[in-house]
């Protein structure tokens, strides 16, 4: 049974909010971290929004300790992850017992350069300053498959390269769930400083377009706005790294506890929404 009583979100974005929903139905004691000056978030009753510099680790590790904070989970957006090296410090002057880094997606162990390396280089800043850590992959959220594949209804789907390599997709009501029950009813020992695989469906790039009932638009990147992160990752997925079981470095598919979708095994009876059940297909 988890010993984990107290919870602090910082962000309230398209991942934050919904675990802070979660967490709140157990009926557990929840605060939400945001900057000073962010747009106001609506939160359930009995959490509370606490505007701080999250660069100044003194300060949250202050509100940390004001809440008697057990578990912190980081859920910024990938473009912030640096910002995250002082939360880590915070949570060591706190002597927090738990750090789930904002991951929420792709492998990033083994990642030597990119945005995804940057998250790696966080969960090293967590083992050199000896907080225990959970690390959550999720692969893509099923409700941004349009967004990473620009397509829009009537449109066909842009696929760089192959689109034969698995992907992972989850939704987020899913993770946001699978986070707020393993953190209320699993033993510390299956947490701290293990990777967890999720995976709601698996599927390709290709196999996406059958499902939306259009064809493909082999590219070479994507444009428009944000069309470099796309082009990084679907590049990405076509390497293999789509799937949550992808070893980066050995360039393999993972078995045992490292295999895409291991961590379901955590919620067991869950069933794990589809692809087509999230985007009404």
């Amino acid at each position: 049974m988890s010993v984990y009583k107290s919870f602090a979100v910082v962000g309230g974005g398209a991942i934050g909010l919904p675990i802070v929903n979660a967490l709140a139905a157990k009926n557990v004691a929840v605060i939400l971290l945001s900057r000073p000056g962010s747009a106001q978030k609506t939160v359930p009753s009995g959490v509370q929004i606490v505007q701080v510099d999250l660069t100044d680790a003194a300060a949250v590790a202050a509100v940390f300790k004001e809440h008697r904070v057990d578990v912190v989970l980081s859920t910024v957006t990938t473009t912030a992850t640096a910002a995250q090296k002082s939360l880590v410090d915070a949570a060591k002057l706190a002597a927090i017992k738990l750090f789930l880094p904002s991951e929420y997606g792709f492998v990033t162990e083994g990642h030597a350069e990119g945005l995804l390396a940057a998250k790696d280089h966080i969960a090293a800043h967590l083992k050199s300053a000896g907080i225990p850590s959970t690390r959550i992959y999720t692969g893509l959220f099923i409700e941004y498959i349009p967004w990473l594949v620009d397509y829009s209804s009537g449109s066909k789907i842009k696929v760089i390269g192959k689109g034969e390599a698995p992907l992972s997709v989850t939704s987020v009501a899913d993770i946001a769930g699978f986070v707020a029950h393993v953190l209320t009813t699993v033993p510390p020992s299956e947490l701290e400083n293990r990777s967890l695989r999720l995976e709601g469906e698996r599927t390709s790039l290709n196999d996406l377009a059958v499902q939306l009932k259009t064809s493909v638009e082999r590219v070479d990147s994507i444009g428009g706005e944000g069309g470099e992160f796309k082009t990084a990752l679907q590049l990405n997925i076509g390497s293999g790294g789509g799937s949550t079981g992808w070893n980066v470095v050995n360039k393999v598919e993972g078995t045992g506890s490292n295999a895409a979708g291991s961590g379901n095994a955590l919620w067991p009876g869950h069933q794990w929404q589809s692809i087509k059940e999230v985007l009404k297909l």
